[in-house]
């Protein structure tokens, strides 16, 4: 199933048959069995690289790790990378790889042998520049050291560590863009400042923890907290220090709740940054803040966004909130093509840039056709794309 409704997009955009034909199938979907030998035993791991759409440029998108990685999931994360990409006006189309297996599964070796593994099988993709891949669920900066390590083309990953190719400001970049956007919107929809309201933020990872920490430091109340085994709720806003301090919620000796009660708890703005799915109907309807940002991909289902709708809830879409990691992706990609060298400032400036011009655009149209921020966002990439098609004569 597509992450755009081209019946409801089509109301607001003229959407030519051949495009739509054309973005409803992916360009190109491989499947491999990667198999190593570690230890005495056979490793095996299903493996996909998910090719969307190319015709803004290279196809860009992380590799996941992860026992639950699918096809079906993988396809819809490219079909995504081609809508964040086009709504950030970056020369990129939408790629995604899914390998499936449990990272902790593997030691350092063992990853390193994986990794090769697929190197070895997918090597065309990347030396050709058809297909950038940069880090994900599951995987990390050293993973894609490795791959630099095997093609020796700084341009053909992004997520490097800084000091062999990759770019100052990286590992945070997807939070701070995340932090970003969550300012513009809780000034536009809220009408209030930053540091006049409430968050929490579901998710400890790079992009939750990243998240949380940027927020706090700009004046937002972060007050609640969550990972995959613990969840907190304060009674006065977390630091920045002790956010930065913590690997966990759990460390941070604060008043435990049952994790998915985060989601339900009682704040201005909440902000999903862990898996997706994780809000339905049922969720939906019991969600106490007034403004949802998407810092996770795909976090809403349909039936939960339907619900947040009628309630009056606004949700600030993933293509647009968490867009900043894939527009520092942009940047290393061109400095390893170029070899200019770029500092961490001029990193969050561009950052700030693309997702203030793409969030002033999304919220100008939603406001004019009186439409949901997700709608609009859709509505401006898809027509970038069918733009793009018609200046390469794909239509």
């Amino acid at each position: 199933m597509s992450v755009i409704d081209f019946d409801l997009v089509s109301r607001h955009l003229d959407i030519p048959p051949d495009a739509a034909q054309i973005l409803r199938k992916s360009e190109q979907e491989m499947y491999a069995n990667l198999n190593f030998k570690w230890d005495g035993r056979l490793v095996q791991a299903d493996t996909y690289i998910v090719l969307h759409n190319t015709v803004r440029g290279p196809a860009k998108g992380g590799i996941r790790m992860s026992e639950d990685v699918s096809l079906e999931e993988t396809k819809r994360l490219a079909e995504l990378m081609t809508y964040k990409c086009a709504l950030a006006r970056i020369p990129f189309g939408g790629g995604k790889s899914g390998i499936r297996i449990s990272p902790k599964s593997l030691c350092p070796e063992a990853r390193r042998d994986l990794i090769h593994e697929y190197i070895h099988v997918f090597e065309h993709y990347l030396r050709s520049g058809t297909y950038v891949p940069a880090p994900d669920m599951g995987t990390g900066p050293s993973d894609m050291a490795t791959i630099y390590g095997a093609t020796h083309m700084p341009e053909c990953v992004t997520g490097k560590p800084p000091r062999i190719g990759g770019l100052p400001g990286r590992e945070e970049a997807t939070g701070y863009g995340v932090a970003v956007a969550t300012k513009l919107a809780v000034e536009d929809t809220l009408g209030k400042k930053l540091e006049d309201v409430t968050v929490a933020v579901q998710g400890f990872g790079n992009v939750g923890k990243w998240t949380a920490r940027f927020l706090s430091q700009w004046g937002a109340q972060v007050m609640g907290l969550s990972d995959v085994s613990s969840a907190v709720l304060a009674d006065k806003p977390i630091s920045d220090t002790a956010i930065a301090e913590a690997s966990s919620p759990a460390e941070l000796g604060l008043k435990e709740i049952r994790r998915d009660d985060l989601l339900l708890a009682d704040v201005d703005v909440l902000i999903p940054a862990a898996a997706g799915g994780v809000i339905n109907a049922q969720v939906a309807a019991g969600i106490q803040a007034k403004l949802v940002i998407e810092a996770a991909n795909d976090p809403v289902i349909t039936e939960g966004d339907g619900v947040m709708q009628e309630r009056g809830i606004h949700v600030i879409p993933d293509i647009l909130a968490n867009s900043g990691g894939v527009i520092a992706s942009y940047i290393e990609w061109r400095q390893g093509k170029s070899g200019s060298l770029t500092d961490k400032s001029e990193t969050y400036e561009v950052i700030e840039k693309q997702i203030t011009r793409a969030y002033a655009d999304v919220s100008s149209l939603a406001k004019s056709k009186s439409v949901s921020h997700r709608l609009a966002a859709q509505v401006i990439a898809v027509d970038e794309v069918i733009q793009s098609m018609r200046d390469r004569g794909w239509i």
